[in-house]
């Protein structure tokens, strides 16, 4: 939930956060909401997502912007926000080169360090009962299913972009599940990175307002989904981490392409293989020993922000 008197050092950590998110999101297969849940700040942002309503217009109303301001959490969003701007022009930067040049060392230390997480998640539950085990499991089976599904290609009608932007910001702070990837399966990643490109206003207005629909309506989901079922929702968000590792397996082969708005041929459909079989299939290196250093890199990182997280709370 919100927390109150931070310093200028804790808003300095929190940009920080919010830079990894964005580097994150810029991965499709990997969720911001991972990285928010695995810096300790995921139940805070949920709620201060659902702030974000009616109440909020009372507040703003009856006792002004400061107390709207407030009432939102709005110098964390603030903080948050700018860190993964920041991210996107920067350092998603850096994170794009090495998916692009050493995709096997990126998706390696992204599964150490999710795989750490889905301990780190677990860590939280108290107690397993069957609720917990059966939603653990539907989690994974769904997030395992939704990362093995092929792209397809659908009319980028106003109506579907709109509902477009509703699932993928959805995904995009569920961990485990990346909204640029659901982009991907519905066939609207293109099509919204070309409206980016020639700043087709419509087009965006529409996907925003239906990413701040969605936001809205799904931030209270998962805040009552914490409120009233913690221990159930802790299990099924480790089951969505542990089913996408599915998709960040680093050693995949590509069987078939797509064209992005560079006219680049980029992989579409890759199927995971072992590291022994990736150079007889790719004709590349599998840097098998580098990334399970990565791996590892990834989980000790994971460990090292509970601690701090566990230090910060104390």
């Amino acid at each position: 939930m919100k927390q109150e008197g931070r310093t200028w050092r804790d808003y300095l950590a929190l940009s920080g956060k919010g830079m990894m998110m964005g580097a994150a999101d810029a991965v499709p297969g990997v969720s911001g909401g991972t990285i928010a849940f695995m810096t300790g700040i995921y139940e805070e942002l949920i709620y201060s997502l659902k702030q974000f309503g009616p109440e909020a217009l009372f507040v703003l109303f009856k006792q002004g912007p400061i107390a709207a301001w407030k009432h939102v959490n709005g110098t964390f969003l603030l903080t948050l926000v700018l860190g993964i701007f920041v991210s996107l022009v920067t350092v998603a930067k850096v994170v794009l080169f090495w998916l692009a040049e050493y995709p096997e060392l990126l998706w390696s230390f992204f599964f150490g360090l999710i795989l750490a997480s889905v301990w780190s998640v677990c860590r939280h539950i108290e107690q397993w009962d069957s609720n917990s085990y059966t939603a653990f499991i539907a989690g994974t089976i769904a997030a395992y299913m939704i990362t093995s599904i092929a792209p397809t290609t659908i009319e980028a009608t106003p109506l579907f972009i709109f509902l477009a932007g509703m699932v993928a910001i959805c995904a995009m702070i569920l961990p485990g599940i990346s909204g640029s990837f659901i982009l991907l399966l519905l066939g609207m990643y293109t099509p919204i990175l070309m409206a980016i490109k020639n700043i087709e206003l419509f087009t965006l207005g529409i996907f925003a307002a239906g990413c701040a629909v969605g936001l809205l309506s799904f931030s209270r989901v998962l805040s009552w989904m914490f409120s009233s079922f913690k221990t159930t929702t802790l299990a099924l968000l480790g089951g969505f981490m542990l089913g996408s590792l599915n998709k960040v397996w680093p050693w995949k082969y590509t069987t078939a392409y797509t064209i992005n708005r560079h006219g680049e041929q980029v992989p579409l459909v890759q199927e995971n293989i072992s590291p022994f079989s990736f150079e007889s299939m790719t004709g590349q290196p599998s840097f098998v020993i580098y990334a399970v250093g990565l791996m590892i890199v990834g989980a000790v990182a994971v460990l090292l922000i509970e601690r701090m997280g566990r230090r910060s709370e104390a």
